[in-house]
């Protein structure tokens, strides 16, 4: 299984040097499958496109539904809005808490994690500045508010890392609520106690808030140009009621939640248009970007070696659910991408896992769980969304990344390990 590592190593390597995943991610699998002896061009042009293709033609329009939504409610000034109430319920001088709350009520929202990212990032520098935190704890604040348990976790959340496993074991979104709830609690407290103490670790050093490169672009947020919070949350709210309540498709709750946005702020009729294109337009990158890293998982799921990685994987000795968040942990890791690692892992030992789960007696809800968890503890150098991040603000992975994969990565895993010792319990 040298090769395969070889190419993760490459992969996340090239990726901390900010080469894009787009061209490198084909790249560095033709370079696993020619270490494996494979045919170079079908290697190319039918198993990577493959991979490519299917999962754009399964999941783009839930990316592209969930873009629009964000790109609106961030446009008409609706995510702003909640998330500065939350931050003035908080307190200026609780940076931390404020932008990691108010990412989480985004997300939970139904509001894409590249839309997130946008929407909370002018919030973080003004509640950063105003506390005096250091701007290094910023991304690892959003991976949290963001990445971690609204994501994967909380029963219930809208987010695709949620709901690809429902096509796999007939569950819906609320699936293992006790699992959800304790794993989510353990990743929300534990990553807020541990920045927390950072940010007074960091103050006692003398590192404080730095302004940003260009610093006078990011602006302080002026709440009088806002629009009313308590009516700017709805669509949040209403997202999650279709979904859940009603139990309709994730599809037709953004379509309701994009036409609650726009009948909310009828008097922006005239933004529609340029922000329901630039949510199509961003969402054609995030799809590309995940599809890419996907495209690469089709490979290393096709070659030789990975036969062996599967019985080692299967081959995991005690109860199941180990096997699978190995599995889904391992993929989505390898591709940089939560869902993309997901779907690959699921698509080629999800019959096996519900097989498992019926002769076991273990609940397919908490299959569904431990996959959806499993998946986000996986933020690795190369991970998309957190190259899209660094991006955004300006930092480099040396700054901040030791932050990152400690609310990112350490900790969710030991939610997922809380999870199957929960299942194990029959506690679902």
């Amino acid at each position: 299984m040298i090769n395969i590592i070889i190419g993760l190593v490459l992969l996340m390597a090239l990726a901390y040097l900010g080469w894009s995943i787009i061209w490198i991610a084909p790249l560095i699998a033709l370079i696993v499958a020619g270490l494996e002896g494979v045919d170079l061009l079908p290697a190319y042009t039918e198993t990577y496109m493959k991979g490519f293709v299917d999962f754009t033609f399964k999941w783009f329009p839930i990316f592209l539904l969930g873009a629009i939504f964000g790109k609106l409610m961030e446009e008409t000034g609706m995510a702003q809005s909640v998330a500065f109430k939350i931050t003035q319920f908080i307190g200026k001088k609780r940076a931390v808490l404020g932008v990691l709350v108010g990412a989480a009520v985004l997300t939970y929202g139904g509001v894409s994690l590249f839309v997130v990212v946008f929407a909370i990032y002018p919030l973080a520098i003004a509640l950063f500045r105003s506390a005096d935190v250091s701007r290094n704890l910023i991304p690892a604040t959003i991976v949290l508010g963001a990445f971690t348990f609204t994501m994967t976790a909380l029963p219930g959340t809208p987010q695709i890392q949620n709901i690809i496993p429902t096509d796999y074991f007939g569950t819906t979104p609320t699936a293992g609520p006790i699992m959800g709830i304790v794993s989510g609690l353990i990743m929300a407290a534990g990553g807020y106690f541990y920045l927390a103490w950072r940010g007074k670790k960091l103050q006692n050093k003398g590192e404080k808030f730095t302004e940003p490169k260009g610093g006078d672009e990011v602006k302080d947020i002026d709440p009088s140009q806002l629009p009313n919070a308590y009516l700017s949350i709805i669509p949040l709210i209403v997202v999650v009621v279709v979904l859940n309540v009603f139990k309709l498709d994730i599809l037709l709750a953004l379509v309701i939640g994009i036409l609650s946005i726009m009948l909310l702020s009828i008097t922006k009729f005239k933004m529609f248009i340029k922000s329901i294109n630039g949510g199509a337009a961003g969402s054609v990158m995030a799809i590309v970007n995940t599809s890419a890293a996907v495209g690469f998982g089709a490979v290393v799921t096709a070659v030789p070696s990975f036969e062996q990685l599967t019985d080692l994987i299967l081959g995991v000795k005690g109860n199941p659910l180990i096997s699978e968040a190995i599995a889904v942990q391992l993929l989505a890791s390898i591709t940089g991408s939560a869902s993309g690692g997901m779907g690959i892992a699921l698509e080629a030992l999800g019959s096996q896992y519900m097989e498992l789960a019926k002769s076991t007696g273990i609940s397919p809800e908490a299959f569904h769980r431990v996959a959806a968890v499993a998946s986000g503890a996986s933020i690795l150098p190369h991970n998309g969304a957190l190259l899209t991040l660094l991006a955004v603000t300006g930092l480099k992975h040396k700054q901040t990344y030791l932050d990152v994969a400690v609310v990112g990565l350490i900790i969710p895993i030991i939610a997922v390990i809380a999870a199957i010792a929960l299942a194990s319990m029959g506690l679902y």
